[in-house]
């Protein structure tokens, strides 16, 4: 939707609920439906950050309440999902009460979880029908109760001044940094996932499919022995990164190294570089593409409609995430935040399709299971820094 809550949250009628810095009552947001005019009005709760409450406030929403007059959103943000455990344990208590909370759609990294856990609504086309437009497997990755809705991955940017053709698959790129030392960064995994998706792929050229699916999906230790091969080939890259084995603190610090000239290519997430490029601290030179054999790692991001959702709110919150997944709510997303769209490109503007046209959205390799990439990162700290 990179990839990627409240203290004190309601769950009765009585409680109350910390949002964006102020206290909401969750008998107000619950009782917000006007039989009377057959107004209703709905909260997005977003675990994330401001960049994403802006693409609801000042662009989603307002597009929405134009095409639904009779119903107003706001949103309430948990910066950073700084409290997921405890969001979600106390939609848990919610859920076992048959308690409605305090918020009607959720945009957060939990959402798959809180949904395979039994939290959140059954989601379906009937319901949702611009569902049908999103790839199958990109549904099943969320699982049936959560809403895809805009996804990114990590891409290979290049400086095109200093390299006419770039590699294509994962072989060419490994075999560019050695042949070009010092013009290659990526970032400690632990400090950002461009760098992890990086040594993610790395690790993945020798594993099996089936241990690939494996460590996206479950986790089992011992079949970290087979990243033997992988690490060792990431150290033996040591001397050819830049500076022969400096590695930056961050996704950030990449885009910075590529924006000022520092080195030539490097592994970036394709919402910050398109922002950056947008922005223009990355000049138009620095171009990207997608390899293969495997691909860079992505994912979607979901939307998550509580179980105890009031049926007419219900019907709104899955009124708004139709809207979302909308040819025009997906092109606001593109626009906003340079998310990648979730339905086909076909059935977007041209200038879509352009923004788009070296990331091909359709294929987003998932990452390892988050035991696994814990584990990962503490190996790459034991095992690739000279």
């Amino acid at each position: 939707m990179k990839t990627r809550a409240l203290a004190g949250l309601a769950i009765a009628a009585a409680a109350t609920v910390a949002l964006s810095g102020c206290v909401q009552s969750a008998t107000a947001s619950n009782a917000s439906d006007d039989s009377s005019t057959g107004s209703t009005s709905l909260t997005v709760f977003i675990s994330g950050d401001t960049n994403v409450q802006d693409l609801w406030d000042k662009s989603l929403i307002p597009a929405f309440e134009k095409a639904h007059p009779n119903v107003s959103v706001r949103t309430s943000i948990d910066l950073h999902g700084e409290h997921d455990a405890q969001t979600q344990a106390n939609l848990a208590t919610a859920v076992k009460a048959d308690k409605p909370v305090a918020y009607d759609l959720v945009d957060a990294g939990f959402v798959s979880t809180a949904g395979k856990a039994g939290l959140l609504a059954k989601v379906s086309d009937s319901a949702i029908p611009n569902l049908a437009n999103v790839p199958e497997a990109t549904k099943q990755q969320g699982g049936d109760r959560a809403i895809p809705y805009r996804a990114s991955s990590v891409l290979l940017a290049y400086d095109s001044t200093k390299v006419d053709t770039p590699p294509k698959t994962l072989d060419d790129l490994l075999a560019w940094i050695e042949a070009n030392p010092g013009q290659f960064a990526y970032n400690s995994p632990s400090s950002g996932g461009s760098g992890g998706s990086f040594v993610m792929t790395v690790l993945a050229k020798y594993l099996s499919k089936s241990e690939q699916s494996t460590m996206q999906t479950t986790y089992d230790k011992s079949l970290e022995s087979k990243w033997d091969k992988g690490f060792a080939a990431l150290k033996d890259l040591g001397p050819s990164m830049y500076q022969k084995g400096v590695y930056p603190n961050g996704n950030d610090q990449v885009l910075q190294m590529l924006g000022s000239g520092q080195i030539a290519m490097a592994p970036v997430w394709s919402d910050q570089f398109i922002t950056a490029q947008k922005a223009g601290t990355i000049g138009k030179d620095v171009k990207f593409t997608q390899i293969t054999d495997p691909t860079f790692t992505g994912s979607a991001s979901y939307l998550g409609i509580p179980k105890t959702e009031p049926a007419a709110k219900q019907r709104a919150a899955e009124q708004l995430a139709d809207f979302v997944l909308s040819a025009k709510g997906q092109q606001l997303v593109a626009s906003a935040v340079s998310g990648y769209p979730v339905i086909p490109l076909s059935k977007l503007p041209a200038s879509v399709v352009e923004q788009f046209s070296e990331a091909d959205p359709s294929r987003l390799r998932l990452g390892f299971q988050s035991d696994f990439a814990a584990d990962m990162n503490a190996a790459w700290d034991a095992k690739v820094p000279q």
